[in-house]
């Protein structure tokens, strides 16, 4: 089992970090809303199917039935508002930048924790840790001379996004700590789609996608959202959600190998200067003198 970690972790992050790179290729023929509903039907198809396998269609139907009122806010926290913003803010950011600023998702699990855990204190490496994370997100908002507003909009559409996720995260570990991680993830994606399909109607794209769009789609609904979940299950189940972590500081590299040799995006400094700034505070500072739930939530990576 231990030597299946690595090449699991490796898989896991190139197909996360290659969501960045699908979403840019669709989202310039398919609007945010109607591509993520797509990207959600295909990955509620193939998770469902995969569940009932496991499970059996019983005890899968019962399963999903008890997340309750708790999976439809999930599907909306963690599906339906966080992947609509990125994929709006990658209209105007490239693919690399967006997956920088995902990846301030722990910054914002510590500073949730502060609220929601009274035990919790911001001092010492923590407050340095969570400080320069929040450094590198201005860095990325800040200074950005080719896109303009525009470029800082979308920025910070990735970081409520972000934001979104580690609300997600924190719910997940009050609300379903003893589910299994695949019933919420399937749950999530259920509803998240039930939830967008009302605002995916009206962008209705007026002609068909070209294939390179659908097939995009389909990518990212099957690879980067089913197959990658299915995938993080595993690693969950098997080497904890600490070791699983790691991919949080993979991810990022890995889609701005993407964006640069495919999508021929530039390696700005900036976003060199973001990534080494939100990565250094993740180590730092993001998940040290957490409670266990925090690690826990903190350690649960995210899908973009």
């Amino acid at each position: 089992m231990t030597r299946a970690y690595l090449p699991l972790l490796l898989t896991l992050s190139a197909l996360w970090g290659a969501s960045y790179l699908f979403i840019k290729v669709a989202v310039d023929e398919i609007e945010p809303a109607a591509m993520i509903e797509l990207r959600l039907i295909l990955a509620g198809a193939v998770l469902l199917a995969f569940l009932v396998a496991r499970m059996g269609r019983r005890e899968a139907i019962a399963a999903l039935r008890a997340t309750g009122r708790g999976g439809v806010i999930l599907g909306v926290v963690n599906g339906a508002i966080p992947f609509t913003l990125i994929a709006w803010g990658e209209k105007y950011v490239d693919s690399g930048i967006a997956a920088i600023a995902n990846a301030s998702v722990p910054i914002f699990v510590a500073l949730l924790a502060i609220r929601f855990s009274p035990g919790e204190r911001v001092t010492g490496t923590r407050l340095a840790g969570v400080l320069l994370g929040l450094a590198g997100v201005g860095v990325l908002a800040g200074f950005h001379p080719e896109g303009g507003w525009w470029a800082v909009a979308g920025t910070l559409a990735v970081v409520v996004a972000s934001f979104s996720y580690a609300c997600a995260n924190l719910f997940t570990q009050h609300r379903f700590s003893t589910t299994p991680p695949l019933v919420t993830a399937t749950s999530a994606v259920i509803w998240g789609a039930v939830v967008l399909l009302p605002l995916s109607l009206f962008q209705i794209p007026d002609q068909v996608p070209s294939a390179k769009a659908l097939g995009s789609v389909a990518a990212l609904g099957i690879l980067g959202t089913a197959v990658a979940s299915i995938i993080l299950y595993r690693m969950l189940t098997t080497f904890g959600s600490s070791r699983t972590t790691l991919v949080t500081y993979l991810l990022p590299p890995f889609a701005l190998f993407y964006g640069v040799t495919l999508l021929d995006e530039r390696l700005t400094a900036n976003a060199l200067l973001g990534l080494v700034l939100i990565l250094g505070g993740v180590a730092l500072g993001a998940g040290l003198s957490l409670t266990r739930g925090s690690r826990d939530a903190l350690a649960a990576p995210q899908r973009p």
